[in-house]
C-alpha cells in the first residue's frame, strides 16, 4: 500500500515538474503577415503592391536571402498561379501575385547550400 502511494506521489510530481516543448522563435508577425516555421527557419508571407514578400529569419534576426531561390504556387479556388521568388535582402519576392481570403501559398525554396524547404501557408 504504501509502495502505490509512493509511486503516484512520484508521478505526479513527474508530470507537474515536466518540461513543454517550446519552438525557438516567435511566431509573432513584424510585418503583418502570416508566419510559418520550416527548417529552424521563420518566414513571413507578407502582400505587397507588387505581389508578395517572405521575409526569412534565423532565431529571431533577419537572414540575408542572398543566393536563394524559389517558386511560389498560390491557389486561389480553382485558380493557380506561379511566380519565381528572387532574393531582395531578408525577404524574397514574388511579383504580379494576388492573394485572396482562404488561398493556400506553398513556397518550394533552395537555400544557398542546395537545401530544399517547402513552406505552406494559409491566408485569412
Amino acid at each position: 500500500m504504501i509502495k502505490k502511494l509512493l509511486a503516484v506521489i512520484v508521478i505526479g510530481f513527474s508530470v507537474i515538474s515536466a518540461n513543454t516543448a517550446l519552438a525557438h522563435g516567435g511566431a509573432i508577425p513584424k510585418h503583418g503577415g502570416i508566419v510559418q516555421t520550416s527548417s529552424d527557419l521563420s518566414f513571413e508571407l507578407v502582400t505587397t503592391p507588387e505581389g508578395v514578400s517572405i521575409y526569412v529569419e534565423d532565431h529571431g534576426k533577419p537572414m540575408n536571402t542572398t543566393g536563394m531561390s524559389g517558386k511560389l504556387t498560390v491557389l486561389n479556388g480553382t485558380e493557380k498561379s506561379e511566380a519565381d521568388l528572387t532574393p531582395s535582402g531578408d525577404r524574397l519576392q514574388a511579383k504580379g501575385i494576388n492573394l485572396k481570403s482562404g488561398a493556400k501559398v506553398v513556397a518550394a525554396l533552395n537555400t544557398v547550400n542546395k537545401k530544399a524547404i517547402t513552406v505552406r501557408f494559409t491566408v485569412k
